[in-house]
């Protein structure tokens, strides 16, 4: 697994705390989203008396809360007011290696930008999408010609070159999608999530599905949002039923859809009867494995039904159970109204169950009973409030019982 060296880890828990508290490849794509074509601009006048939530803010603005925990962007937008961009504000995004249709990560980092193109009024905003690793710095030089306001980019691997650039475009506020560092300058956001409670909720839901007392997770890289992913299934399966197998795989990429069917197929053949893909369209393979077979599956980061699984249109959305879902749309629009109204702090920002960021999709078309379902809210309820520990360290996703977890 991709570690950290223990300093550096233990220094990162400071910080974390701190803040829970409070020239592209041809492959590459460039793209104008919510308006016209990109054009230069340059940063908007300074904004007046602002009300956006902090950098580091910990709890929801929404007053009422949906169903489980579920915060819209139509509802978020409401708290800012009528908040309007400056003319020529200009918003940028930089995906991992994927497309902005994935159906997860990437999909959900722009739909944050979207919404905030609707609530706040943006007209120039762009986005390329990165097809090789390699393509990330050419891609954010390339993202920085169009003189932005705001970059997004997205993923835990492009966090170096994210933060190179922030240092040498001070000017321009950068919002990086599961990115930390022992020191943000001023201008980068390094968004978290408790991935591992997203996990815990799956894991619980799958142990109270099955019938046959094994499940499986289809992972993605073993990068630490994965592994907290994974970790975290395994502790909420077993929350409910200690006695419970759970199967489970890392894969050597986010995007390989038949990799992720292969590896539910061969756990459905030890006997699974639940599998939750979390690994972008790589476990959205597994998903759709299960569910074809008429089992039960679980998706990640957003509500699947409406992506993988086309708003139930798709084979199979009937056994779609539920999705964990890691809140990046909020994340993007929460940073970019900041920005909007020059409130934008660098650091970290904490997404959590306690604060809307992570939660789970409702059921639709499963038939998923009701001593389930109120189980699983009440595991939710548990998580937000505290009185459940997922007992996973929130920086590398270890076990708390491993004497190499970060986080003792």
């Amino acid at each position: 697994m991709l570690r950290f060296t223990k300093k550096t880890l233990l220094l990162f828990a400071v910080l974390a705390l701190v803040a829970a508290a409070c020239g592209s490849s041809g492959d590459d794509t460039t793209t104008t989203a919510g308006g016209p074509a990109a054009t230069t601009t340059t940063a908007g006048p300074a904004a007046t008396t602002t009300t956006a939530p902090p950098a580091d803010v910990t709890t929801t603005t929404v007053e009422e809360p949906t169903e489980a925990g579920l915060v819209t962007l139509e509802q978020e937008c409401e708290t800012f007011g009528g908040l309007q961009a400056p003319a020529g504000f200009r918003v940028s995004l930089v995906t991992d290696i994927g497309k902005v249709d994935d159906g997860t990560f990437n999909q959900f980092a722009f739909e944050g930008m979207n919404g905030a193109i609707d609530c706040f009024g943006i007209d120039e905003t762009s986005f390329i999408e990165t097809v090789s690793a390699a393509d990330y710095a050419a891609n954010i030089a390339t993202s920085l010609d169009g003189d932005p306001n705001v970059i997004i980019t997205v993923g835990f691997l492009i966090t170096t070159d994210t933060e190179t650039a922030a240092n040498d475009a001070s000017d321009v506020d950068f919002i990086g999608i599961d990115q930390f560092l022992l020191e943000y300058p001023s201008n980068y956001i390094g968004v978290l999530f408790n991935e591992h409670e997203g996990g815990y909720i799956a894991g619980a839901m799958a142990a109270l599905l099955s019938e046959t007392g094994v499940v499986g997770v289809v992972g993605g890289v073993e990068i630490p949002p994965v592994v907290k992913f994974v970790n975290g299934f395994d502790a909420g399966a077993k929350s409910v039923n200690p006695d419970i197998r759970v199967l489970s795989i890392y894969n050597e990429s986010f995007t390989d859809p038949a990799k992720g069917a292969s590896d539910a197929n061969q756990f459905i053949g030890e006997g699974a009867d639940v599998i939750f893909g979390a690994g972008g369209p790589t476990g959205s393979g597994g998903t759709v494995a299960a569910t074809d077979q008429g089992l039960w599956g679980i998706g990640v980061d957003q509500d699947e039904y409406f992506t993988t699984y086309q708003g139930g249109a798709a084979p199979g959305s009937e056994f779609l159970a539920t999705s964990a879902m890691k809140r990046v749309d909020l994340a993007v629009f929460r940073n970019i109204a900041a920005s909007i109204q020059e409130a934008f702090n660098g650091g970290i920002f904490t997404l959590t169950a306690a604060n809307a960021g992570i939660t789970y999709a409702p059921f639709h078309d499963a038939d998923i009973p009701a001593s389930v379902a109120a189980d699983i809210e009440a595991v939710r309820a548990g998580l937000a409030d505290g009185s459940i520990d997922t007992g996973i360290c929130f920086i590398d996703g270890l076990f708390l019982d491993d004497a190499n977890n970060a986080c003792g």
